[in-house]
């Protein structure tokens, strides 16, 4: 028994030592991912993900004063006694998998681990995550007879998915037993096909530290949501306790909403995490088995799709269903799947069929009757949300349509179906006394962020309209955040990325970097904060307890500290402000379009299957403006170049050649189009 034991922490001392880089993927995951980054570059060094599968703490909390902290490698073994019975590990970052504790012990007794990911949380009972809203998670037992050595193993149901801090401590705290801790060790689950967790497929770099922060947050919170298939919640939930052991789809790994909770597929949440995914760590894979299951579980008679994934499979709720559609279209523009577009394409129609039915001819609206959506207190009948939400699944479900359809009548269809909705909406849900959108058509008082937000970066009214629903939202502003007056005194990071990105639609980058900087990077300098990863929200007061009065039980501990709809900063910086995005599948066609806001410098990429794309921009004064790209052979796009002064034409050059043909100027921009691929230089003066 000694032998073996000695042979599994020589193992572990192995694996933990600092040159240690041999990297593996999940158990017996087949590896599909990447193998190296796509870009390399200093920025790398503010990639969140470890280098190695297997990580050990970086340092050692005082329990009593838990600001003071020693460097983890100095201070093992670690020995708990009855005056000193608590040690508490800090892994540096969030962080989950299986944990291994080796030590040695003079007598019989126990110790406990829990765990937490946000450090207001540390104590004898792990942060909540069950969903039975029975308190917190409790902990996890090792129990010795003899004295000797000892290795305690996570089982695999009770992986714990998310968290930063682990507490070990001695039961019963006896005077004759003293137990010295030798080495933890954390199996990481996450990324399950990766053998290289820093094989980023996308990059973003800017003259602002704290916004490429941000940005690396999100891509690495993203990676924490795409677990291993059979590591779900389960559910019926546990009184006490957790497990994560049920089967969440098909595939190895899985985009899930959260890395502690709920651990399920949200195609709600997908509406923000699939395009921040596909422009920081590239991962479709994920992406691809959570639409799937959501196919595989459709109901078959009326064309509705669950509101999440199994084993939860709520149901009721028109937004997700919705969401589920446009998650459809993102994937298939980042990737060009028809197999899997031709797959499920019958079972898309049918959805479009069965919530398209619930329009009432009369207003022209939808008429909401599956009433569960994000969070928000009030849904049903015509919810402006919701009339947002069908609008943009006609235009993309039209999209979608064209690039499978053999003739463009469906096409035709449901732009036309759109056309009108946006005409009902802006008929029946306008306020222009106030100058922002109501939360529905009746004399309502309510003015939400997420419809506002989303009417923005859908293009559902004019400019002027725009213009003037972009100021009505900085209302809702406090300086940690934007309270969603539909959730009062909640700040929602994930209707705030919504709110982000309409702002960079309506030109004001101002705005937008501005509520970038104000919320995720208060988070990120939370020193109770995970600070590497995005909350899935918090309070106006600056508390974590999101959602207490609506649906968590006062239960501040169950928020997710992981939580990948909170990621659009990620994508809203790749697009807007580096400017790079693709128009068509694959990036056949694209699109790049700064908006320089404060910024000198900025630069990025992301790849396809036709290659890499990148771009890289920099203000040399206040005079000129130099704009660097290259993109993948036989595509064609469009640059979309800012005025240096307003109602000024700029002189343009591309490759040292002067551009004077082809250009259109609106809206203080001159839009070139570009053939054939290929690495460019741009100056604009």
């Amino acid at each position: 028994m000694a032998a073996v034991w000695w042979l599994r922490l020589l193992l572990t001392l192995v694996a933990l030592a600092p040159g240690a880089r041999t990297q593996s993927c999940w158990r017996n995951t087949a590896c599909s991912g990447p193998k190296n980054s796509a870009f390399s570059g200093p920025w790398e060094k503010n990639i969140y993900a470890p280098s190695s599968r297997t990580v050990s703490p970086r340092q050692i909390l005082s329990i009593a004063s838990p600001n003071r902290t020693t460097d983890y490698a100095k201070s093992m073994p670690y020995a708990l006694h009855q005056n000193m019975p608590t040690v508490v590990f800090d892994f540096g970052i969030e962080v989950g998998g299986i944990v291994t504790v080796n030590y040695t012990t003079t007598g019989a007794g126990a110790i406990g681990l829990a765990f937490t990911e946000a450090k207001n949380f540390i104590g004898r009972s792990s942060d909540s995550s069950n969903g039975a809203f029975k308190g917190p998670d409790g902990a996890l037992y090792a129990n010795f007879t003899n004295a000797g050595h000892g290795s305690f193993v996570m089982p695999d149901e009770k992986l714990r998915g998310g968290f930063r801090y682990m507490t070990v401590f001695l039961m019963p705290e006896d005077p004759t037993t003293c137990v010295h801790v030798e080495g933890v060790s954390l199996e990481i689950a996450f990324q399950p096909t990766w053998s290289n967790l820093q094989a980023y497929q996308g990059y973003f770099h800017s003259n602002d530290q704290l916004l490429n922060r941000i940005w690396y947050s999100g891509a690495y919170t993203l990676q924490t949501n795409a677990v291993p298939v059979h590591t779900g919640r389960q559910v019926p939930m546990l009184e006490a306790g957790w497990a994560n052991n049920a089967t969440l789809g098909p595939g190895d790994t899985i985009l899930v909403d959260g890395a502690k909770r709920d651990r399920a597929v949200w195609p709600g949440d997908m509406g923000i995490a699939v395009p921040s995914s596909f422009v920081s760590v590239g991962d479709m894979e994920s992406v691809k088995n959570a639409l799937q299951v959501m196919y595989d579980t459709q109901n078959n008679s009326t064309g509705a799709f669950d509101e999440s994934g199994p084993p939860l499979s709520q149901k009721n709720s028109d937004t997700y269903h919705m969401w589920t559609m446009i998650g459809t279209f993102n994937y298939v523009l980042y990737t060009n799947d028809t197999d899997f577009l031709l797959k499920n394409w019958i079972k898309y129609q049918k959805a479009m069929d069965y919530i398209y039915q619930k329009v009432d001819q009369s207003s022209g609206l939808l008429n909401v009757t599956g009433t569960r959506d994000w969070a928000r207190w009030q849904q049903g009948f015509n919810n402006t949300e919701a009339q947002m939400i069908l609008y943009h699944t006609l235009r993309t479900g039209a999209r979608l349509a064209k690039w499978t359809e053999d003739t463009d009548l469906l096409s035709n269809e449901w732009t036309t179906r759109a056309e009108h909705l946006r005409q009902a909406i802006n008929q029946h849900c306008w306020d222009d006394e106030y100058g922002a959108f109501k939360d529905n058509a009746t004399t309502t008082a309510l003015h939400p962020q997420d419809a506002n937000s989303m009417a923005l970066l859908y293009g559902v009214t004019d400019k002027d309209r725009a213009a003037r629903i972009s100021h009505r939202l900085t209302d809702n502003w406090t300086p940690i955040g934007a309270v969603a007056p539909e959730l009062p005194e909640n700040i929602s990071p994930f209707i705030s990325s919504f709110e982000v990105q309409g702002h960079f639609t309506a030109g004001r980058a101002d705005r937008a970097l501005e509520l970038i900087r104000r919320s995720w990077g208060w988070y990120l300098r939370h020193p109770n904060g995970t600070q590497s990863t995005v909350v899935e929200g918090y309070l106006r007061n600056g508390s974590f307890s999101y959602r207490s009065d609506r649906g968590y039980s006062w239960d501040e501990s169950y928020v997710s500290h992981a939580h990948g709809w909170s990621a659009g900063p990620t994508s809203a910086l790749t697009n807007y402000v580096l400017g790079l995005s693709i128009t068509s599948p694959v990036g056949l066609t694209w699109l790049i379009a700064p908006q320089f806001g404060d910024l000198s410098s900025v630069e990025g990429g992301f790849t396809t299957s036709l290659g890499k794309f990148y771009a890289h921009w920099e203000r040399n004064s206040t005079e000129t403006y130099t704009l660097h790209f290259s993109v993948p052979s036989g595509t064609r796009g469009n640059l979309t170049l800012p005025f240096i002064r307003s109602g000024e034409q700029p002189s343009i050059t591309i490759d040292g050649n002067d551009i004077y043909r082809g250009v259109y100027y609106a809206d203080d921009t001159a839009t070139v189009t570009v053939s054939g691929g290929g690495a460019h230089k741009v100056i604009v003066e």
